[in-house]
């Protein structure tokens, strides 16, 4: 059923504004770690590859538990499953917020982004379930670019913050805009949305379809090629440029500016020219700006050689996502789970390939490791384009 006909516009409106705010928050907290990382290894005593961990045990519980708990709360009204989602997300925050220890921050967090693995994929289900075809990959990218206006600003603020005043304000920060979200989302989602219930075969389905796992393999590897270096960029711009608090916020800022630029952009043509074209587009230019990163040797280098990589970052994410909702509405559900555990696993593949490559061979040689993923990630979304479009044309010689 398709309810965009049956609400109206501001009705509409007021829903995707709401989850593009929880998607924003649920984005700041996600990436709040990598922003303060060098005042929480500071504080906790701990090495930067420990404090790295976070990340990649963060990663791993959102990336099993997004196609586990997707399948658990089938049943459940969606605006409460994603109100509740949020809360839980306010109160694990503030949990971490007086965490005394790596030992007890790590279990915590671990639990508390169980939150990211239900409302990103869910909320953009929501919206595939809500909106007519001519509109839902416009409607599925708008609120997922909530995570890129997270990098414009939220990342930016977290790492000015962590430096000057210390993480645990910025992870008190969160928990306080995680409930004002829960309220935004209760207040503005329809009761009854309840997107229909996916069967062990439909599951089935999705994993024997090689078209659709390539192109959930292709969120897999681009991200982890991100990660390999964003996971450690604020340490890395530290050590290896000399950046203060304040250089650290505005590289944080431009390329959480440049994300956003490439996600309106996105939004904006994704319906027009197609999904599966865009992805492979940006996706070599983050390889590109990947290959040429030794260029850099200032900040400002470093600022430009960025940029092909943050034009497209987020948007690649934004294209994927629209991209399996357009290749099978009806296993939309199960198909944005998957492709939000390919996001977390790729966080954590990176993070902690990352991790390896910064202790035993510094942080310079991060990004090698970064392009040989990226160019598996273009590599796999090249032969999945190929393979739609001779899917496409076999149904349509079939109508015909």
């Amino acid at each position: 059923m398709e309810l965009e006909r049956a609400l109206p516009r501001k009705a509409m409106s007021r829903a995707l504004w709401a989850l593009l705010f929880g998607n924003f928050i649920i984005g700041c907290g996600v990436m709040a770690i990598g922003g303060v990382l060098n005042d929480l290894t500071r504080d906790l005593n701990i090495t930067v590859s420990k404090g790295g961990e976070l990340i990649a045990i963060g990663a791993v519980m959102m990336g099993v538990g997004a196609p586990l708990l997707a399948g658990a709360v089938t049943r459940v009204d969606r605006r409460r499953l994603l109100s509740w989602a949020m809360a839980w997300y306010a109160l694990g925050f503030a949990l971490c917020a007086v965490a005394p220890s790596y030992e007890w921050l790590w279990p915590v967090r671990a639990l508390t982004v169980l939150s990211a693995a239900v409302f990103t994929p869910q909320a953009a289900a929501v919206m595939g379930f809500m909106s007519t075809p001519a509109h839902r990959g416009k409607h599925i990218t708008f609120v997922f670019m909530g995570w890129s206006v997270a990098s414009v600003a939220g990342m930016p603020l977290a790492a000015w913050i962590g430096e000057r005043v210390g993480w645990r304000v910025v992870m008190m920060i969160v928990a306080v805009g995680a409930l004002a979200a829960a309220w935004m989302v209760h207040r503005a989602l329809p009761k009854g949305i309840r997107p229909p219930a996916l069967s062990w075969r439909a599951w089935r389905k999705v994993f024997k379809s090689p078209l659709l796992m390539a192109v959930v393999l292709v969120t897999a590897t681009q991200s982890a090629g991100q990660f390999t270096v964003l996971a450690y960029a604020a340490p890395y711009y530290k050590h290896d440029f000399g950046a203060s608090p304040e250089q650290i916020s505005l590289l944080f800022a431009w390329f959480g500016g440049l994300a956003l630029a490439g996600n309106l952009v996105l939004n904006r043509t994704v319906d027009r020219f197609g999904a599966a074209p865009a992805v492979t587009m940006t996706l070599g230019m983050m390889a590109f700006s990947l290959l040429i990163w030794p260029v850099a040797t200032t900040l400002v280098g470093l600022a430009l050689v960025m940029l092909p990589w943050a034009l497209s970052g987020f948007a690649t994410n934004s294209g994927q996502q629209a991209r399996l909702g357009g290749l099978s509405p009806r296993l939309a559900p199960a198909l944005m789970a998957l492709n939000t555990s390919a996001i977390y696993l790729g966080h954590a593949v990176g993070a902690s390939g990352g991790g390896w490559v910064l202790t035993h061979q510094g942080y310079s040689q991060l990004h090698w490791l970064g392009l040989a993923w990226m160019l598996v990630a273009w590599a796999l979304s090249a032969w999945a384009q190929r393979a739609q479009r001779r899917r496409d044309a076999a149904r349509f010689q079939g109508e015909d």
